[in-house]
Formats: C-alpha cells, sequence, structure tokens
C-alpha cells in the first residue's frame, strides 16, 4: 500500500487555475473511490490557495493507474481536460508526501509563511474525509502527524508567533490604504461574505481591531446562525444592497457560485460615494475584477496579500523546517515498520503451520506422553529461534525502505502470498490446532516456552 499525492499551489501556478481545479472538490475524493479499485484512500485539501489530493494506492504498481483515476475525476467536476488537469499537478510520493504536508501543516509552504490558520484547514480536511468514509487508515496517521507536528512548530520555534494570517496581512494592507488608525477601525462598517470558517477567522480579526458594525451575507442563508454565536448583522437578499452601499469594507470570504458585480456595486452607491476598499480573499472570486475600475474604489486579492507578506526570521525557517524533516523521517519509518508487520505475521503463520503439523504426528505415534511432550517444546523453541533473525532482519529492511525485497525473497523461497491488513484472506494461514485436544496437562510446556 502506497501514499501518494497530487499538488497544485500558490508556488507553481496562479491562483485562478487552482481555484478552477478545486470546482466540486468535496465530491472528487468520494467519485474516486466509488470506480477504482486500485485506490484505497482519498483527502482532499482545500484552500485558499492550494488544491491537494493524498490518497493510498493498493501497490507502487497502482499508483499509475489511481493517479489516472483522480486526475479524471478532477476533470470530470473541473470541466477541466484532464491533459491540463494532469500538468497542472505535480505528484509526489514517499517520504515527499509527509514532508509536504507537514510543512503545509505548519505555516511553511502558504503565502503568508508561519500563518496558523492552515492546520486547522488541514484538521477539518481529515474530519470531512473520515465522515465521508474516504480516509484509510494510512492516511488518517499522516494527517494525525502532519497536525502534531504543527503543534510542535508552534510550540518549539518563534514561527508565527506575531500570529500573522492572510486575513491579518490583508486588513493590514486595508488599514494602509484607509489610513485608518486602531480607533478609525471602530468607525467602520465592514460586510463579510460567506459564513465558513475563513469568514469567522476574519470576523475575529476585525473585532480585535475594534470594528464592532459587522454585517455578514450568505447565499446559502447561513448567516443568521454564524452571527447567532459571533455577533454581527445577518444580511438577506434583500438588505444586502443598502449595506454594501453604506460599507467602508467589503471581504470576500465564501468562494460560492454567487458574485457581486461591478454594475452591481456602482449601481447602489453612485458615483460620488465615499472611499470603499475591498478585499476578495476567496480562491474563487467573490468579487467582479471589475470593481477595481470604479472610482473611489481599491481592490486587494490574495495575489496582494502574498507579495504584501513579510519574510519570517531565517532562522525560526530553519529549526521549523528541521522540525518537519524529523517528523516525516519518522513517520516513513513507522511506515515501514508497518508494512512489514504482515510479512511478519504471514511468515509466522507458515512456519507454525509446518510445526503444528508435524507435532500431530508426534501425537499419533507416541500419543500425548511426556515424552512426546518434551519433543514438541524443543521443537516450539526450535522454530522460535529460527525466526528471530528473519524478524529483525525483516524490521532492518523496513527501516531502509526496503521491505519489498523482504516481501518477494517469502515469496521466491518460501512461496508466501503477503497481503496486508484489510485484505480480504491472508494466504498461507495455518488452522489453530491448539495442544487442548491432548489429555496430557501442557501448562509447564506453555510456560516453559513463553519463558
Amino acid at each position: 500500500m502506497v501514499l501518494f499525492s497530487l499538488v497544485a499551489s500558490h508556488a507553481d501556478i496562479d491562483l485562478e487555475t487552482v481555484a478552477r481545479l478545486s470546482a466540486g472538490a468535496s465530491e472528487v475524493a468520494s467519485s474516486v473511490l466509488s470506480e477504482n479499485p486500485q485506490v484505497l484512500g482519498a483527502v482532499a485539501l482545500a484552500t485558499c490557495n492550494r488544491y491537494e489530493i493524498y490518497a493510498e494506492a493498493r501497490s507502487a504498481d497502482d499508483v499509475e493507474a489511481a493517479r489516472a483515476a483522480v486526475v479524471d475525476q478532477i476533470s470530470a467536476h473541473s470541466g477541466l481536460p484532464e491533459q491540463t488537469v494532469s500538468t497542472a499537478f505535480e505528484t509526489r510520493s514517499g517520504e515527499a508526501v509527509s514532508q509536504h504536508l507537514f510543512a503545509v501543516s505548519a505555516g511553511l509552504d502558504s503565502a503568508v509563511v508561519g500563518e496558523r490558520e492552515i492546520a486547522g484547514q488541514v484538521r477539518r480536511a481529515l474530519i470531512g474525509s473520515q465522515q465521508d468514509g474516504t480516509a484509510s487508515p494510512a492516511l488518517v496517521r499522516l494527517f494525525q502527524a502532519a497536525s502534531r507536528t504543527a503543534k510542535d512548530v508552534g510550540a518549539q520555534t518563534a514561527l508565527g508567533s506575531r500570529g500573522l494570517s492572510i486575513v491579518s496581512v490583508a486588513l493590514d494592507l486595508a488599514q494602509e490604504l484607509a489610513d485608518t488608525s486602531a480607533p478609525g477601525w471602530r468607525q467602520k462598517r465592514a460586510v463579510i461574505i460567506g459564513t465558513g470558517a475563513y469568514a469567522g477567522a476574519t470576523m475575529a480579526k476585525l473585532a480585535e481591531r475594534g470594528c464592532t458594525d459587522v454585517s455578514v451575507y450568505s447565499s446559502s442563508g447561513r448567516a443568521e446562525a454564524f452571527v447567532a454565536s459571533r455577533g454581527g448583522t445577518a444580511l438577506t437578499a434583500s438588505t444586502l444592497p443598502t449595506a454594501v452601499a453604506e460599507a467602508d469594507i467589503l471581504i470576500g470570504c465564501s468562494g460560492s457560485e454567487y458574485r457581486i458585480e461591478a454594475a452591481d456595486i456602482e449601481a447602489v452607491r453612485g458615483s460620488a460615494a465615499r472611499p470603499l476598499i475591498i478585499l476578495d480573499l476567496a480562491l474563487t472570486r467573490d468579487f467582479d475584477p471589475a470593481v477595481a475600475d470604479l472610482p473611489g474604489v481599491e481592490l486587494l486579492t490574495l495575489e496582494s496579500v502574498r507579495l504584501a507578506a513579510p519574510q519570517e526570521q531565517t532562522e525560526s525557517l530553519t529549526q521549523a523546517s528541521s522540525i518537519v524533516a524529523e517528523a516525516a523521517k519518522s513517520f516513513e519509518q513507522q511506515q515501514s515498520a508497518r508494512s512489514v508487520d504482515a510479512a511478519i505475521v504471514a511468515l509466522r503463520r507458515h512456519t507454525m503451520g509446518v510445526l503444528e503439523t508435524e507435532i500431530e504426528r508426534v501425537r499419533a505415534q507416541h500419543g500425548c506422553t511426556a515424552a512426546a511432550e518434551e519433543v514438541e517444546f524443543a521443537m516450539r523453541r526450535m522454530v522460535k529461534s529460527l525466526l528471530h533473525i528473519p524478524t529483525v532482519r525483516a524490521r532492518e529492511l523496513a527501516a531502509n525502505g526496503e521491505q519489498e525485497a523482504y516481501v518477494a525473497g517469502l515469496h521466491a523461497l518460501f512461496g508466501i502470498e503477503v497481503q496486508q491488513p484489510g485484505q480480504v484472506g491472508v494466504a498461507s494461514s495455518a488452522p489453530d490446532r491448539s495442544a487442548a485436544e491432548c489429555p496430557v496437562e501442557h501448562g509447564t510446556l506453555r510456560a516453559q516456552e513463553s519463558a
């Protein structure tokens, strides 16, 4: 079983393409699993500046077919040609999968380096996939390890200690444009489009700056529930135009199909309206880009935020990168050890099956006598000794990433077919022939054997 990932982020392609790729992101994992048996699990991570799919293939030989299946489903849900989708994604495998996800979760790969919001998005991606039943055990372990690594980076380094995030940098830019001091925020009217986690973070940052006149609109009708626990005023389709006309700052956080057009803003505000700042922080734009051409309107986008984001100190980045690298190495070693467990179990079952057959022959010939018991004890001890070195060797090979050679060796020497946990019918398993069938008391023998 092999983990791999498809990565499309702001570091490699433009955000518009990322947005188009991520259309229907929530449905891709389920679709891939339902139609492709070579894919054992999938988790989608879609944020404001990245779209990544983490998946598990049945074997190394199935990775290409599994990748093609993922690309096919992304193409189907986004409407983009398969060739375009395939080219847009970078494929990672092996330790590069955990290395990248751990760096992402720790904020090292964000537009604002060190941001803490991404760690929450990684956690929610796992929770969502678990609820949908698409996360395999290996993927669960991967994402849980990523969350632990993010906590370690936060606790052991100064990275992110300033509390920077896409929202905070965007509001800093807005403050510079409007020359808005802290007291000035209390006099500003803000309208937030969207009610997701991103909108919640925006609401909290506005509150920290003293902005209390905040209205929220959701095209899906969730504004009432959103403001009930956070404060603010819920808007409807009928009250939104008035709120926009009176707003000093509009913030788009939804990324839904709903979009506010330039003509709509111009119609409600008129040509002599006071200055308006629009922060379009959604991956799929909440505002028509043409709003930037309206008189008195300043438009800031994710690209504006990325360019304005401050660089973290080199020492903190080096320390954080070291933590991520060690965590990724540890995770891969644990995965390798797990992958060889099935081979060890298969070898033990095969060997014990042969042993039990021979013991039955001894019992059939000599009965359950003390002499037969001594023979059984000696045979079990010999088998236990013989299995020791192959077991140790399996662990050593797994630590070096050579577990496939061990599995191939078992097949070549003993004809043992190793199947991973979760697969049906482990080959070479022998029936459990218990010594309880023999009338002689074997308690002493068992105690000596386990000693």
